[in-house]
């Protein structure tokens, strides 16, 4: 069966990283971007939620931001949405039904991982129904105070440390598996 692997960019507060609450992120890049390479060379399928598609959309397919960019354009797109795409981008494909439901059958499919990035809402649902199998944060040395949380509601859950990395700035690079 697939893995659903959830990567984030969060705060020491567990804020979620978005643009426009500022960028606080450190700058790890002898880092950042290896890490996001490895991460993303293990999968062929992403979910995103409108928000982040709306966003996305208008960005990536111009950007050339590498690893990531052509990563993004050239992967298939679930996005989890109650309304029809008005934007274009290669390889998206709306998805209106049950996410639990849609994510349930897609991890049964032939293919390598599944990535959540961004779309916290989304990434919200996936956890408490228990559909992700492995954490990916970055954990920036910064207390923020404000701001949307991945992990906010109900979902106790229990992970296992599987790796930890350190940036030269502080930035930890923290790879949690479900635990048994």
């Amino acid at each position: 069966m697939r893995k659903v692997v959830l990567y984030h960019l969060m705060s020491l507060d567990g804020i979620a990283h978005q643009h426009q609450e500022g960028d606080w992120l450190a700058d790890d890049g002898p880092q950042l971007i290896p890490y996001l390479g490895r991460l993303i060379e293990t999968q062929d399928d992403v979910l995103l939620g409108r928000g982040t598609y709306d966003d996305w959309a208008g960005y990536w397919p111009k950007s050339d931001f590498e690893p990531f960019a052509s990563f993004i354009n050239g992967t298939r797109k679930h996005v989890v949405t109650s309304t029809a795409l008005t934007q274009d981008w290669a390889n998206s494909t709306p998805v209106t039904t049950s996410a639990t439901d849609y994510v349930t059958a897609l991890k049964q499919k032939p293919g390598r991982d599944i990535g959540v990035h961004g779309s916290i809402t989304l990434a919200r649902t996936l956890l408490q129904a228990r559909l992700v199998d492995e954490l990916r944060l970055v954990v920036a040395p910064a207390v923020v105070g404000r701001g949307s949380r991945v992990f906010d509601g109900d979902i106790l859950q229990q992970w296992r440390l599987d790796d930890l990395e350190r940036g030269k700035n502080g930035t930890l690079f923290l790879n949690y598996g479900r635990a048994t």
